[in-house]
């Protein structure tokens, strides 16, 4: 007598949770996906895959950051996705197991954060001084404090204008063999002059000579970077507790439709077999 076969009429698997789940995480999938392009497009651009002896300090290269959350982001949408589509528990489980894991490595960085601020600030500052001594051997890194130093924090430096001394271009002694940049700073330290539609490239130059004519705190930013830092986060400290709240709610939000999830599969397998 052959078996009997159940008409599969009704689902007690809910598609609502099933979609959501899916479409959700078929934008961090895609979003992991562009970032990890643009990091492995930076470090084709610099050649790095055939002379990694270029990388000084690979934690602090901003490809090499792409590269990671980009495929931290993708893993996790693809777990996502596949798991809810194709309603695969293995799939769904690995994705709650990530979440979980994020969540509890961001909840510990907070809190040591909050618990060693003073080791925080100091390697900060040791990954700023890199930032500096490099500023001309990758321009990743010089776009980026570039971009620190004019756009966001509008400082120069780590304490001040002076630390730009520790760069081997702007280094005071480094006129007596020919560089126009010396006892200056970078551009990215100049403020914004009022109707000026193209910053000029070389407002930063002899800035720091003692001979300089005229007042420089009129030129460029005498705030160090590491102090406007702290003062941003002061004044911004309601909008980025609540991002991170925005954040861990999500993830949380996450694993529990991943486990309600699989428990409406395991209940759909058990109410067929």
């Amino acid at each position: 007598m052959p078996p009997k076969r159940y008409r599969r009429d009704q689902s007690e698997i809910s598609c609502c949770l099933k979609y959501v789940i899916f479409g959700f995480n078929v934008i961090f999938w895609l979003m992991g996906l562009s970032i990890l392009a643009v990091g492995v497009w930076a470090w084709t651009e610099k050649d790095t895959f055939n002379n990694l002896s270029r990388l000084t300090n690979i934690a602090l290269d901003p490809a090499f950051v792409l590269i990671v959350t980009g495929l931290i982001t993708f893993t996790i949408g693809f777990t996502g996705c596949v798991g809810a589509l194709r309603e695969n528990t293995c799939f769904l489980a690995c994705y709650a197991i990530f979440l979980a894991i994020l969540l509890l490595l961001e909840m510990t960085a907070g809190i040591l954060g909050f618990i060693f601020k003073d080791w925080i600030k100091s390697q900060a500052t040791n990954g700023f001084q890199a930032f500096i001594v490099h500023y001309r051997d990758d321009p990743d890194q010089q776009n980026l404090i570039d971009w620190i130093q004019e756009k966001w924090l509008e400082c120069c430096g780590i304490e001040g204008p002076k630390d730009w001394d520790r760069n081997v271009y702007f280094n005071c002694s480094s006129e007596a063999v020919g560089s126009r940049e010396a006892c200056g700073v970078p551009f990215s330290c100049c403020k914004q002059k009022a109707n000026e539609i193209i910053k000029n490239k070389q407002c930063g130059y002899d800035v720091r000579k003692q001979e300089y004519p005229g007042d420089r705190s009129l030129v460029i930013y005498d705030r160090g970077c590491l102090r406007a830092g702290e003062e941003w986060i002061e004044s911004n400290l309601v909008p980025v507790a609540g991002v991170a709240v925005g954040v861990a709610v999500l993830q949380i939000l996450g694993i529990c439709f991943a486990q309600n999830l699989r428990a409406d599969i395991y209940a759909q397998k058990a109410k067929w077999n």
